[in-house]
């Protein structure tokens, strides 16, 4: 079993910054990709950015450019730092951990752009 737990939502004003961080622990030895979604009211829950062991990423059009993702292996650590933050990016923003049988999520932590 893996738990995944975010943490480094909140407020924040556009134009704005935030961290988000998503450590795995439990049985983490086969997790080859961490990657973060995010869901807004009413919409389905959408890639934001993945990353492998390896350090490939990938990133959704709409995040290209304003946020990056980043892991620390040792630590199964992974964080999506976000720039320039719009109020389209307000969402529920969750963490999945990824071995080739199973997904792990987090419970999600919000992430709220408004003046």
């Amino acid at each position: 079993q893996v738990h995944v737990v975010e943490s480094g939502g909140g407020l924040v004003q556009p134009g704005g910054s935030l961290r988000l961080s998503c450590t795995a622990s439990g049985n983490i030895a086969r997790i080859y990709v961490m990657g973060w979604y995010r869901q807004a009211p009413g919409k389905q829950r959408d890639l934001v950015a993945a990353i492998t062991s390896g350090g490939s990423t990938n990133y959704a059009d709409s995040v290209k450019g304003r946020f990056t993702i980043s892991r620390e292996n040792a630590k199964m650590t992974m964080y999506l730092q976000m720039n320039s933050l719009k109020p389209d990016d307000t969402a529920v923003y969750y963490c999945k951990a990824s071995s080739t049988l199973y997904d792990y999520w987090g419970q999600g932590t919000q992430v709220t752009v408004s003046s």
